[in-house]
C-alpha cells in the first residue's frame, strides 16, 4: 500500500509540474508591491483663494487669480470672479501668490536624518559597488524633523527619497508626501514608480578604491556598470522564457529583480553625474542595454551637453550655484540652469541638502538672475516649471500633481509675498487639500521633540 500511494504520488507530483501554468500574459514580478503606500489624504475643507498671483507650474500666470480646492483636488483656477461653494473658506489673496507645492527630486531626508549622528546614519549601503535590492524607504525615519521644517519653510508637498551615491548602483529609491506618519508606508505617493539610483565619477572609485576593490578609476566604474547590466539581462530571459511558457521557477534575486523592473520601464533610473562626458558615456550604456536615464542628478557641467539631454528627454536636476567642492565640480557656472532651459531640456532644480530644501524658491531665484546676466530671460513663470511640472514628470507623476489644473491634487502653497523674494515664506500649505501648515495657527506650526534640545549640566533633571 505504501509503495503503491508513493508511486501515486510522484506521478501527480511529475504531472503537476509538467502542467504549471504560466503567468497571465504581461504580468511580471516587478509589478508585485510588497510595502504598498497606506497614505489617505488628511480631512480639507473646501476652500477658495481670490486675487492672488498664480503661477499655474506649466508656465502660465495669472494675475489677481483665483483657485478653487475642495475633496482634496484642484477644482478651479481662474479670474477675480471664480466662486466657491456655499460656506467655503475664502482667503484674501491680495499682495500674495499661490503655486503648486514644491517637489524636491533629491532629498535624503529619513535616510540622513536629524539629529546628524551616526546611528542615524542610513543612506549607503557601501558595501559593494552595486547594491541594487536595498530600499531607501526602509531606512527612512518618519519623525525626522527636517520634513516639518522642509514643508514650513520651503513649501515642499512631495520629495523623492534616494539613497546615496556611494554606490555604481546605490538601490531603490522611493517619492513621498511630505505628511506627518507613523511609518513610510503612511508617507509613499500612491502610485508613484520605483527610482533606481545610480552614481558615476569620483564617489564610487574613491570609496572602492580605498578598500582596494573594483572600481578604482572611471574605466573600472562603466566596466563594472556594464558586467552588471548583462547579468540583468540573462536574469531578464529566464524570467521573460518563464512567464510566457512555464515550467521551472527561475531563482529569485531582489538585486536584479531591480535591474529588471529598470529594463522594462517600472522604475526610473536617477543618476548622479558631475561631468558631461560622463552622462554622455551613461547615455550611451543605457542605449546599449536597452533602459532609459530619467535624470541626471547634479550634473554640474549639463550645459555642455543640454543638446543631448533634450535628445534623449532626460532631466538634468541641478542645483544653482555649487561649485569648486571636488574635483569634478570644478567646471559648474552659475548659468548652468538657464543654459539647460534655453536649449528646451527638461530642467529642474533640487536640493540634496536638509537646508538647502528650505529654500528651493531662492534657488530659482539665483538661476532666473545668473540667466539674465548671460542675456537669456526667464520668466518666474516658467521658472517654476523647475520646481513643480518637471520634478513630477521625471518622477512619473505629473498625472497626479505638479501643476494647478483641476482633477489634481491640491498641493498647494500660499506664499506671503513674491516667492523669488528672499524674505518671502510660505503663509499656508496644503496637501490635498488638507491645511498642513499656516502661519497664523500655532497649532499648524509642527516641531519636533528633536529640536527642541535635550537637558544639559546644570538642567534640571
Amino acid at each position: 500500500m505504501r509503495r503503491g500511494l508513493g508511486a501515486l504520488l510522484a506521478i501527480l507530483v511529475v504531472a503537476g509540474c509538467a502542467t504549471t501554468p504560466p503567468p497571465k500574459p504581461g504580468s511580471i514580478r516587478i509589478n508585485e508591491n510588497p510595502y504598498p503606500s497606506t497614505y489617505r489624504p488628511y480631512g480639507g475643507v473646501p476652500t477658495l483663494i481670490r486675487g492672488a498671483t498664480i503661477f499655474d507650474g506649466e508656465g502660465g500666470r495669472i494675475d489677481n487669480g483665483s483657485i478653487l480646492i475642495a475633496d482634496g483636488k484642484v477644482q478651479a483656477v481662474g479670474g477675480a470672479d471664480l466662486a466657491g461653494p456655499e460656506g467655503a473658506t475664502v482667503i484674501d489673496g491680495q499682495g500674495r501668490y499661490v503655486t503648486p507645492g514644491i517637489i524636491d527630486v533629491h532629498s535624503h531626508l529619513g535616510d540622513y536624518p536629524s539629529p546628524g549622528v551616526q546611528s542615524l546614519s542610513d543612506g549607503n549601503e557601501a558595501t559593494s559597488p552595486a547594491r541594487p535590492e536595498v530600499w531607501a524607504e526602509h531606512s527612512v525615519w518618519p519623525q525626522d524633523p527636517g520634513f516639518s521644517r522642509a514643508l514650513a519653510n520651503g513649501g515642499i508637498t512631495s520629495l523623492q527619497i534616494l539613497p546615496g551615491s556611494a554606490n555604481l548602483f546605490g538601490g531603490r529609491s522611493v517619492v513621498l508626501k511630505n505628511v506627518p506618519s507613523r511609518t513610510v508606508q503612511g508617507m509613499k505617493f500612491p502610485g508613484a514608480p520605483y527610482g533606481l539610483k545610480m552614481a558615476c565619477g569620483e564617489n564610487p572609485k574613491r570609496v572602492y578604491g580605498s578598500k582596494s576593490q573594483m572600481p578604482q578609476t572611471r574605466m573600472g566604474n562603466i566596466a563594472y556598470v556594464r558586467q552588471t547590466w548583462i547579468k540583468a539581462k540573462e536574469y531578464d530571459r529566464k524570467w521573460t522564457k518563464y512567464e510566457k511558457t512555464g515550467g521551472d521557477v527561475p531563482a529569485e534575486d531582489l538585486a536584479l529583480d531591480t535591474l529588471r523592473g529598470v529594463l522594462h520601464g517600472k522604475i526610473l533610473v536617477h543618476n548622479h553625474c558631475y561631468r558631461a562626458d560622463e552622462m554622455a558615456i551613461m547615455i550611451d550604456v543605457a542605449k546599449e542595454f536597452g533602459y532609459k536615464i530619467a535624470s541626471f542628478q547634479h550634473g554640474v557641467e549639463a550645459y555642455k551637453i543640454a543638446d543631448l539631454l533634450q535628445e534623449n528627454g532626460i532631466c538634468a536636476a541641478l542645483w544653482a550655484d555649487w561649485y569648486g567642492f571636488k574635483m569634478e565640480s570644478y567646471d559648474g557656472i552659475n548659468e548652468n540652469i538657464a543654459f539647460v532651459q534655453n536649449a528646451g531640456a527638461c530642467t529642474i532644480v533640487h536640493s540634496d541638502d536638509s537646508n538647502g530644501i528650505q529654500r528651493l524658491n531662492q534657488e530659482a531665484a539665483k538661476a532666473v538672475a545668473a540667466g539674465k546676466r548671460a542675456g537669456i530671460d526667464i520668466s518666474e513663470a516658467t521658472a517654476w516649471t523647475w520646481l513643480s511640472a518637471n520634478p513630477a514628470k521625471s518622477l512619473g507623476i505629473f498625472d497626479q500633481t505638479g501643476s494647478l489644473k483641476a482633477g489634481k491634487m491640491a498641493d498647494v502653497v500660499l506664499w506671503n509675498g513674491n516667492p523669488f523674494s528672499a524674505y518671502t515664506r510660505p503663509d499656508k500649505v496644503w496637501i490635498d487639500g488638507a491645511l498642513l501648515y499656516d502661519s497664523t495657527n500655532p497649532k499648524l506650526r509642527p516641531v519636533s521633540d528633536f529640536e527642541l534640545g535635550q537637558p544639559g549640566e546644570g538642567d534640571v533633571k
